[in-house]
């Protein structure tokens, strides 16, 4: 890991600390224009960005606020109790990052200051160096799966090639070119930035397995394990590289690659940079804050998400304010403000070349049509236009399964059409996905004998360890249109002290309906899964009171359940000799 360095990001004279109210202060630096918060009593300063950890929002002052001390988020309205530096909205989130507030003894003046890493790819920096036709290549294979050819050497980013992502909420919208499957099995490296499906996909790497099982793939050393399921999905790799956050990893005198966390899910994204004959690559991947925000400008080339619509809310949410009307301006306006703020990054850091990916998924399923027609996803079209623009000297590509962008003949002349070149009659969009084969294969958790027992319920919930938190949860299990199962399970969870009672507590609590797929939440559970397959595949409806985000609760299903699943085995022995057989819930098929 690199070392932290001090940084002073604002300092303010003596008359202008005089100045400052009780309560809350926003300060602007005159030399960068970044914003800040100092929040004034009686004994102490505290001090931060004005930057919401969620999306980087701006705060301003919140209206509700009686006491002085809470900023909201213009962007979604998160709010942020400064004197805490807490999170109030959502509840038990992030802790925004604190600046040292130093007080001078001498002068009376005061610096803000920031710890940072120093920027890791400025150590042992390489002069670019003049690049021939065909030396560096960019092959477009699909969703975030690219090839990048340097040199002699081939490398693979996030390989999702066949199968779904997120249970069956997830579809490749492109068709990969036929030979993508033999690209993937000649690469000399890959790289996987996250433990999401849709960029660790075990359905392709089960197919890699059986040709290269030792070919070396790259992940970052991230507090969730990427590889966390490897040993439990079967997959047969032996060669994967946790590396450390910042640090050149040297392929070839000419080739080298560093792998970097993102600033708001360090437990599990990172992005990544490669650099040949100094000639920078930069890859975000899906980082909401890549780096926390500090990244290489004027790269040759960058390539992030764009899409948007990776997310149940608001879809999958119903009663109270989520009318089809509300959704629909809800989601309108998160793509304008994704598309604008993709726009602004790219403004920021110049890029030569930039590239939309890591987009191109639909809710192909027929029982997902509603999500379908109401996820609407940014074009990247439009994206490039917004880019174009904003960046008239930096060159757009819109890429399609098999296109390939010619590095050299892009950096010489951008006007060169030859430098992007299309695959003649490439298919470009799926239309079958073979729906049964994965669908059976997640419903034949149905009929998994521990789920005989209604105790299941009981070690289930122990097994993840979430307790002494005020909510309530009350779990239906539906078929595929949410509609109740007739002998499916319908329970209650109260996370205060993790009982399981038959009606909800007369004390105050917050509490949530979800209704679950039944194939999907017995595979989740009998494998010990993340929630992430329930939630971001859509494969869950949920209604909520009071409609608050609980982020403490989603956090712990989606990243920090333990890395090993149930003992459904001892769970049995115990269960076929105690429990009572609950055959209704054996019996319930998928309608």
């Amino acid at each position: 890991m690199t070392s932290q360095v001090s940084m002073t990001v604002l300092r303010l004279q003596a008359e202008d600390v005089q100045t400052l109210k009780d309560g809350i202060n926003f300060k602007k630096n005159p030399e960068d224009g970044k914003c800040y918060i100092i929040y004034k009593a009686k004994d102490k300063l505290r001090a931060c960005r004005n930057q919401c950890k969620h999306q980087g929002g701006l705060f301003i002052k919140d209206i509700e606020d009686m006491d002085g001390r809470t900023v909201r988020c213009t962007k979604h309205y998160w709010k942020l109790n400064v004197a805490t530096m807490e999170y109030v909205n959502p509840p038990d989130s992030f802790m925004q990052d604190e600046l040292e507030a130093v007080l001078s003894d001498t002068d009376g003046s005061l610096e803000l200051v920031e710890l940072n890493p120093p920027d890791p790819w400025t150590t042992e920096p390489r002069e670019a160096q003049e690049l021939h036709a065909g030396e560096i290549t960019l092959t477009y294979i699909t969703h975030a799966c690219m090839e990048l050819k340097a040199g002699n050497k081939k490398m693979m980013f996030d390989p999702w090639l066949t199968g779904p992502a997120f249970a069956r909420g997830w579809w490749l919208l492109h068709e990969p070119p036929s030979d993508a499957m033999d690209r993937l099995c000649q690469a000399d490296l890959i790289y996987i930035s996250h433990m999401h499906s849709d960029h660790l996909s075990y359905p392709t790497l089960r197919q890699l397995s059986k040709k290269r099982p030792d070919i070396p793939i790259y992940v970052g050393n991230t507090s969730r394990p990427v590889f966390w399921y490897l040993e439990k999905s079967g997959v047969n790799l032996t060669n994967i590289n946790v590396v450390p956050f910042g640090v050149w990893q040297n392929v070839d005198d000419h080739l080298r690659f560093m792998i970097l966390m993102d600033g708001v899910h360090p437990e599990m994204d990172t992005c990544l940079i490669v650099e040949y004959k100094g000639h920078m690559i930069l890859n975000t991947v899906d980082c909401t804050r890549p780096n926390n925000g500090r990244l290489p400008h004027g790269v040759d080339v960058m390539m992030s998400d764009f899409a948007g619509g990776a997310s149940g809310f608001p879809m999958t949410f119903h009663g109270g304010k989520y009318t089809e009307s509300w959704k629909a301006d809800f989601i309108k306006n998160e793509r304008k403000k994704l598309l604008n703020y993709k726009t602004q990054l790219v403004k920021s850091l110049q890029p030569k070349i930039y590239c939309p990916f890591a987009g191109y998924f639909t809710e192909a399923h027929p029982s997902d049509s509603y999500i379908k027609e109401t996820n609407i996803k940014n074009s990247p079209v439009d994206l490039n236009e917004s880019i174009r623009k904003s960046c008239p000297n930096t060159l757009t590509w819109t890429p399609l399964p098999g296109s390939v962008l010619d590095l050299a003949l892009a950096l010489k002349d951008p006007s060169n059409r030859s430098a992007i070149t299309e695959l003649n009659g490439t298919k470009i969009y799926k239309d079958s996905w073979d729906f049964d084969l994965y669908v059976d294969e997640l419903n034949a958790s149905i009929s998994a004998e521990i789920f005989k027992y209604k105790s299941w319920i009981q070690h289930y919930y122990n097994w993840a360890g979430f307790k002494g938190y005020n909510l309530v949860i009350r779990v239906i299990e539906t078929d595929d249109d949410f509609k109740p199962l007739h002998g499916g399970y319908d329970y209650l969870v109260d996370f205060m002290d993790l009982s399981f009672p038959d009606t909800r507590p007369e004390r105050e609590h917050a509490y949530e309906e979800i209704k679950n797929r039944v194939g999907v939440m017995r595979h989740v559970v009998l494998n010990g899964l993340l929630w992430d397959d329930l939630y971001i595949g859509f494969n869950n409806r949920m209604n909520r009171d009071p409609d608050v985000y609980h982020h403490k609760f989603w956090n712990h299903f989606q990243t920090e359940l333990p890395l090993s699943a149930p003992d459904w085995d001892h769970f049995l022995q115990i269960a076929r000799e105690t429990d009572v057989t609950d055959e209704s819930s054996n019996n319930c098929v998928l309608s």
